[in-house]
Parts: C-alpha cells; sequence; structure tokens
C-alpha cells in the first residue's frame, strides 16, 4: 500500500535530522555565537519577505492568514509565546546573554552560505505552487517536534536539544533560554498547520509527489545554512 504524503514528508524529515551534522556534532561556544549572528537575520529574512510571498500565492484564506499569523510573531510581537517580544529580538537577548555585545549581533552580516540558502529559498517558495511554498515555510519546523532521528533529539526535539546543549554550555536554565522554548511551543502550531494543509490540499491537487520532493529540496537547503553557521562558528573569535 502507498504511504500518505504526511507518512512521506515525516521520512524525509527523519532522514535529514539522521544526516544533519550540526544536530550531531558538538555544540560549541563559536557556532553558537554564530548562530546568533545568523539566525536572527535569517528569521527577519524568512518571515518579513520569503514566507508572506508564500501567503500572497496562496488562495486559501485560512492557511493565508495563518501564515500571516506566524509571520507576525517572529518579527513583531509575539504575544502568545513571547511576552510581546518578536523572536529575532528574544535571540538577539539570549546572544547579549551569552556574552555578545549588541551592536555586534545588530550590525553582523549574512555569510555566503547564508545567502546562497536565502536565494535558494526565493526560488523554492516564491516561484513555486503555493502549496510547494507552505512545505517550504514550515519543514524545518517540524523538526522541533519530538519523534524524529535518534537519542535526545527523538525526545525533545532540535531546540529541545540546543536548550540542553547551550544550557550546558553556558550555565544557563529557565527563562534564559525561552528562545528555544518558546518555539518548542509555537512551531508546533505553524508545523501542525502546514502539515494539515498539505493533508487536505495535495491529493485533490494532485501533487503529493511535488510536496514531498520540496520537503526534500528545502531540507537540503537548511542542511548547507546550518553547515555555513557551523564552518564559520569554528573560526569565530567574536
Amino acid at each position: 500500500m502507498r504511504k500518505s504524503v504526511i507518512a512521506r514528508m515525516d521520512r524525509v524529515v527523519n532522514d535529514f535530522v539522521a544526516r544533519c551534522r550540526y544536530f550531531h556534532e558538538p555544540m560549541t561556544r563559536g557556532r553558537a555565537r554564530m548562530f546568533v549572528l545568523q539566525h536572527r537575520l535569517n528569521t527577519r529574512q524568512r518571515n518579513s519577505v520569503l514566507k508572506l510571498k508564500v501567503a500572497t500565492n496562496c488562495p486559501d484564506w485560512d492557511t493565508r492568514i495563518g501564515i500571516i499569523q506566524a509571520c507576525s510573531e517572529e518579527i513583531i510581537a509575539d504575544y502568545k509565546h513571547g511576552g510581546g517580544r518578536p523572536h529575532w529580538r528574544i535571540l538577539e537577548d539570549l546572544g547579549v546573554r551569552i556574552g555578545m555585545r549588541r551592536a555586534v549581533i545588530q550590525q553582523a552580516q549574512p555569510l555566503p552560505s547564508t545567502q546562497l540558502a536565502w536565494a535558494a529559498w526565493e526560488g523554492l517558495m516564491a516561484n513555486q505552487h503555493w502549496l510547494e511554498g507552505v512545505v517550504a515555510n514550515t519543514c524545518a519546523e517540524r523538526v522541533n517536534i519530538p519523534g524524529y532521528g535518534t537519542g535526545l533529539i527523538r525526545k525533545v526535539g532540535w531546540f529541545g536539544l540546543e536548550r540542553h546543549r547551550w544550557g550546558k554550555l553556558f550555565t544557563l536554565a529557565g527563562a534564559d533560554l525561552d528562545f528555544f522554548e518558546l518555539h518548542e511551543r509555537a512551531d508546533i502550531e505553524h508545523s501542525d498547520a502546514g502539515w494539515r494543509a498539505v493533508e487536505r490540499f495535495a491529493r485533490k491537487l494532485r501533487m503529493e509527489d511535488a510536496v514531498v520532493a520540496a520537503c526534500e529540496r528545502n531540507l537540503r537547503v537548511w542542511e548547507h545554512y546550518l553547515g555555513g553557521i557551523a564552518a564559520a562558528g569554528d573560526q569565530f573569535k567574536g
């Protein structure tokens, strides 16, 4: 019997978690600090530009509003999970908490690998069918849901893993690590919405194979993005 499209995408996510070196290599201070510099920028770019292009292309009203609402939480204010702060600001505050200067964080420029990821996502999110764009919006957020991979990441999800690694590395706990905790909650909602949209529309639009392929391509881009952070972090002296 042919697997459902959701089961097939879950398999793609599981394979990504299993192979992506960023999840399995040790977290270092340099990598953590480079993550702050790049992911703050990436959060702003994806949610103020790329995801909104998907919303523009989406003909389903509820799905479109869900995308816009999620983007608002990321870049304007998250009152449900983040105490009214946008997610990029919470990450900036975390960077200061681990010893980075706020001015350095605010003046950061995207790495070449980050710029290449943005260019790839532009094609995958703005110039494809809207349902493929929905997959691009949410497939990496899916990694924050427990159940993929093995060991601790399977038990708590990617940002649950980071909460553990950063807490140990920088001697932080509780609210100090709220960036990761809020994403554990918010990304369950965001990715569930994307997965539900695929479940609703993929078969109707005869796009089962297309959305699975979109999931695979987008996670390859995420692997490149995270690999760039790791490589630059290993050289980071700030």
